[in-house]
């Protein structure tokens, strides 16, 4: 398929969608599920950027109960990289598979550090160190505060076997939740006829689930998470640690995508890890696209320079603008490859525009970021008293410098060398990023029904094949008119 060169020079600003006549009863009921790649489906077509600014374990955990997912930066040592994504898979679950314990005899004290270091409230009791045995459950409300007493040993203050509600391995979410109903309890304990520990299911994961049909769960029920690496340095090493910590993608991150250099990362991992959903990017290009195709990608992350942080073009004079960059990347593998579009969302609307030109998600940095979710602490201007958050490009000074400590000397020396082609900025506090996320929903939700459909899938369907027959290029008198307020 050729590229549609109507697109060219072509960005969020340029259009309007023409409205079409809409078939809904209520906006509320329009779905918004997509593909991030052919085995792994969102309910919410937005990905958390993979910056240290943007997401960490908090801002995945939330994104993807709301639906999208969350990609864990890689500017941390490759083990806490790895904890993050634990944390996430643990966080909330239908059954959580290893539930934490610790055996007789540990003491009160040393429970209360495991539970703090893994920010969990329950732990189950096990006979011996390793027996799988389960002896009883140990709960916040039985470990007691007085620090005096961290001497003393879990045994007196667990709930024994024998008195402990279990259910065996296999029993259905429905029943699970009335037998803890019934028995008002809040943690049900799975365990075979050995007594062997072979999960935990909570209360509380049920409820939240419940509640949130549209999360993203993978087919055990734990929230979906990826996280980061590149091409250089021990990437291999955090590839294996992620994998192992249950990563559910893996996403290839470098600058320039359409290289030698991600064909050989891309190989080097498949040969380490077959199987593992990898997202590989950047590129603006229709070339850049069908290069990553034919590498075997399962999804191809599209964007040089447009984000908020990122200097590229100032720099380099590199770049291809969004619009036309995510039309190239539709035009080059179609359906074949979903495209995960990265920067340059100032306004919900633009979203929406990416996804009928060709994005199948968008990857949000900036839109996030200046969340209580995001990493970093809250800035007070203590003459406005305004609050504002740090937010900076993956090629800042500041964050090079903090990312090179955990390569290898010679990635770090060369990382350093680099001109900077990013920049740190200040942004406006936000409060949850779940009000972001609930906004962005209804914004799209709105604009399927504009679009005269039930679904953002059918939407992409219809006008996928000719956007410009919805578009309506704009004057700078119409841009004028639609969007300065």
């Amino acid at each position: 398929m050729n590229f549609d060169d109507r697109f060219n020079g072509k960005t969020y600003g340029d259009f309007l969608f023409r409205p079409q006549k809409g078939i809904v009863d209520t906006r509320k009921s329009i779905s918004l599920s997509c593909k991030l790649t052919d085995s792994l489906r969102l309910e919410l077509p937005v990905v958390s950027s993979n910056m240290d600014s943007v997401t960490e374990a908090e801002m995945a955990k939330a994104v993807a109960l709301e639906g999208g997912i969350g990609i864990v930066h890689r500017a941390l040592p490759i083990e806490r990289q790895a904890e993050m994504v634990r944390f996430v898979k643990r966080s909330h679950s239908a059954v959580i598979e290893s539930p934490h314990r610790v055996p007789r005899g540990t003491t009160i004290g040393d429970a209360k550090a495991i539970a703090r270091r893994h920010q969990i409230t329950a732990l189950l009791v096990e006979e011996s160190a390793g027996s799988g045995t389960l002896a009883g459950l140990l709960t916040n409300r039985d470990i007691p505060r007085r620090s005096e007493l961290d001497t003393e040993l879990v045994d007196a203050f667990m709930t024994p076997f024998d008195r402990l509600h279990v259910s065996p391995p296999g029993v259905g979410e429905d029943e699970a939740e009335q037998l803890m109903f019934e028995n008002r309890i809040e943690r049900l304990p799975l365990v075979d006829d050995a007594r062997q520990i072979r999960g935990l299911i909570t209360l509380r994961d049920l409820l939240l689930f419940r509640h949130r049909p549209f999360s993203s769960k993978d087919t055990k029920g734990r929230l979906l998470v990826g996280a980061a690496i590149g091409v250089s340095g021990n990437y291999l090493e955090r590839a294996a640690a992620l994998m192992e910590a249950h990563a559910d993608v893996i996403v290839i991150d470098i600058a320039h995508a359409h290289s030698e250099v991600m064909k050989k990362g891309v190989e080097a991992v498949r040969s380490r890890s077959e199987g593992v959903a990898l997202i590989c990017g950047n590129v603006g290009t229709y070339e850049g696209a069908r290069f990553l195709a034919d590498v075997g990608v399962d999804a191809i992350k599209v964007g040089v320079g447009p984000g908020r942080g990122c200097r590229t073009r100032l720099e380099t004079a590199a770049g291809v603008p969004q619009l036309q960059a995510i039309r190239e990347a539709w035009c080059a593998v179609g359906g074949d490859v979903p495209i995960v579009a990265d920067g340059g969302i100032k306004n919900d609307k633009d979203i929406f525009l990416a996804l009928i030109c060709g994005a199948s998600t968008v990857m949000l940095g900036s839109a996030l970021s200046g969340t209580d979710e995001s990493p970093g602490h809250l800035i007070e201007d203590p003459a406005t008293h305004q609050k504002r958050k740090i937010y900076r490009g993956m090629t800042s000074p500041q964050a090079v410098l903090q990312s090179s400590y955990d390569q290898d000397a010679g990635s770090r020396e060369a990382e350093l060398e680099t001109p900077a082609e990013g920049m740190q900025i200040q942004v406006p506090y936000k409060g949850s990023v779940v009000e972001v996320l609930h906004r962005v929903r209804g914004h799209m939700q709105s604009a399927v029904s504009y679009a005269g459909e039930t679904s953002l899938e059918a939407a992409r369907e219809k006008i996928l094949k000719d956007p410009m027959k919805y578009l309506i290029p704009l004057s700078a008198a119409s841009r004028h008119e639609s969007f300065e307020r």
